[in-house]
C-alpha cells in the first residue's frame, strides 16, 4: 500500500474528491491531510472521511527536523498540492524527487508563479483575452510552477465570461481529472505503467 499526504490551504473540494476516489483502494491510501491554516475547511473534510490531519505552519514545514518526522510517522510515499499556498521547501522537495506533484488553475507556463494563486489567476487570464484556460499538473519543483509538467486539461472560455465564470469552468475540469490524473502518476511511479 503506497501512503499519500495531500497538503491544502483551504475548502478542500480537490482534497476531499482524491480521499474519495482512494477509498477502498488495495494500492493507494490517503494517509494524512496537511494544512498550513487551523481553520481550512478541508480539515473537516478529513475527519469526515476518517483521514488523519495535522496543521503545519510555515515554521514547521520549513524546518525539516520537525517536518520530517511527521512524514515518516505515517509512511508518506507521495505528496499531491491542493491548493497548497506556501512554497514547498527544498529540502522535502529532495526527498521526495518526482514524487510531489502541484494542480496550477491556469495553463502553464502561463499565468504562473510567485502570486499567482486563485482568483489572481482566473482575473489575469480574463485581463489577457485568453480564448481558453484549464489546469496543470506538474512536479513540484525550487522554481514556483515551473516543474515538469505532466497533464493540462482545457476548457474554453469567451470575452463574455467574467473571472468568476473562468474560475467556475476551470474548477470543474479539476473535479474531473485531478484524482484520475494522480492515478495515473502513482501507476507511472510506483508500478511503471
Amino acid at each position: 500500500m503506497i501512503n499519500i499526504a495531500i497538503f491544502v490551504s483551504g475548502g478542500g473540494t480537490n482534497c476531499e474528491s482524491i480521499i474519495r476516489h482512494f477509498k477502498g483502494s488495495d494500492k493507494y491510501n490517503t494517509a494524512l491531510v496537511v494544512s498550513n491554516k487551523p481553520d481550512a475547511y478541508a480539515l473537516v473534510r478529513a475527519k469526515n472521511h476518517n483521514v488523519p490531519s495535522v496543521v503545519t505552519p510555515k515554521s514547521i514545514l520549513n524546518n525539516p527536523k520537525e517536518f520530517m518526522p511527521l512524514m515518516t510517522k505515517y509512511g508518506i510515499q507521495f505528496i499531491v498540492l491542493a491548493g497548497f499556498l506556501p512554497i514547498v521547501p527544498d529540502y522535502l522537495i529532495d526527498a521526495y524527487p518526482n514524487r510531489i506533484i502541484n494542480i496550477h488553475p491556469a495553463l502553464l507556463p502561463k499565468y504562473g508563479g510567485k502570486g499567482m494563486w486563485g482568483h489572481h489567476v482566473h482575473e489575469a487570464v480574463k485581463a489577457a483575452g485568453e480564448t481558453e484556460t484549464g489546469m496543470t499538473v506538474h512536479y513540484v519543483s525550487p522554481v514556483c510552477d515551473g516543474g515538469e509538467i505532466i497533464f493540462r486539461h482545457t476548457c474554453a472560455i469567451s470575452p463574455d465570461d467574467t473571472a468568476d465564470d473562468i474560475a467556475e469552468k476551470e474548477h470543474a475540469l479539476e473535479m474531473e481529472h485531478y484524482a484520475k490524473d494522480v492515478e495515473t502518476i502513482l501507476e507511472k511511479t510506483f508500478h511503471g505503467l
